[in-house]
């Protein structure tokens, strides 16, 4: 399925493992047919949300092939292929192309970083290789760099970069990319509790970790919007806003994981460095899970 900038609600899927650790493809097959019951918009595999870091490159490329075959080309396929190593990148994002993904999610180099100039390099080198669409994906949260503006417009120019995933929280931020760039680029909201204000400035949408929980509620609420009826979505944002935000009381992906097994989904343990989440915040989350009817 041709990658065309879909305005909607793009789920950040996890990756569901064994109680030994390894993939557990059943359920993936599983999570991937609620989601396109549901409407979702799109699938996003190999994010951080599917714990991709600690996962082998062939346990890596096992999934995409996995979701790609299951979704059949009902919605887009977005894959995470990025690195902090360009030439690893550049890699993953041709093996991810020939197998099959509609476009590809390209993160920040995190740890080593980069000055400006580096990592325009690091995006556009990877994107001249492909001939599919490129997400930007700036989560300063997580490594320790954010991808400035004058960046992002240069890189906007590029004709396979085509949007960018923006987590970092900062509005301000998401202000200075949607003046910069045209309307063939794409801004998605990573972040739950602000796709609202994302969309009020000209967002195409949300690549969302509650959709994990609620598929079809972050896809209507996207769909209000979009649509006309903003009241509506907002009514519907605001009423599960505090789930969004319990999704995020302990480092991502354990409070969805732990949220999606409460409510029978089966979809196993994190890997180390990620572990159970406290007593204290499963009986917090249980009980917000609990008053929003889903348990």
């Amino acid at each position: 399925m041709k990658f065309n900038n879909p305005t909607g609600s793009i789920v950040a899927m996890i990756t569901p493992f064994h109680e030994d650790g390894s993939v557990n493809f059943d359920v993936l097959t599983q999570l991937l047919e609620r989601q396109i019951a549901a409407g979702t918009d799109g699938i996003l595999t190999l994010g951080t949300t599917g714990e991709y870091p600690t996962m082998s490159h062939e346990e890596d490329a096992s999934v995409v092939a996995h979701t790609i075959k299951v979704v059949n080309g009902r919605v887009p396929v977005i894959v995470g292929s990025g690195s902090n190593c360009t030439a690893t990148q550049i890699e993953k994002s041709v093996e991810y192309q020939d197998m099959g993904a509609d476009a590809l999610l390209l993160i920040a180099p995190y740890y080593n970083k980069a000055n400006p100039e580096g990592m325009v390099r690091h995006f556009a080198e990877t994107a001249d290789k492909v001939h599919i669409p490129c997400l930007l994906y700036n989560v300063p949260g997580r490594t320790g760099c954010s991808i400035p503006v004058s960046v992002v417009e240069k890189l906007a120019k590029h004709p396979q970069i085509s949007g960018i995933k923006e987590a970092s929280g900062d509005m301000s931020y998401a202000m200075k990319i949607a003046h910069c760039v045209g309307p063939d680029f794409a801004l998605y909201s990573g972040n739950d509790d602000i796709t609202l204000p994302l969309m009020s400035i000209g967002g195409s949408g949300v690549i969302s970790v509650f959709a994990n929980v609620c598929p079809d509620v972050c896809r209507q609420i996207v769909a209000d919007y979009a649509g006309g009826n903003q009241a509506k979505a907002l009514e519907t944002h605001l009423k599960y806003l505090k789930l969004m935000n319990d999704l995020f009381m302990e480092v991502n992906p354990i409070p969805v994981k732990s949220a999606m097994n409460m409510m029978g989904l089966n979809v196993g343990p994190m890997r180390l460095p990620l572990c159970e989440m406290s007593q204290e915040h499963q009986a917090a989350l249980r009980a917000t899970l609990e008053e929003a009817g889903l348990l």
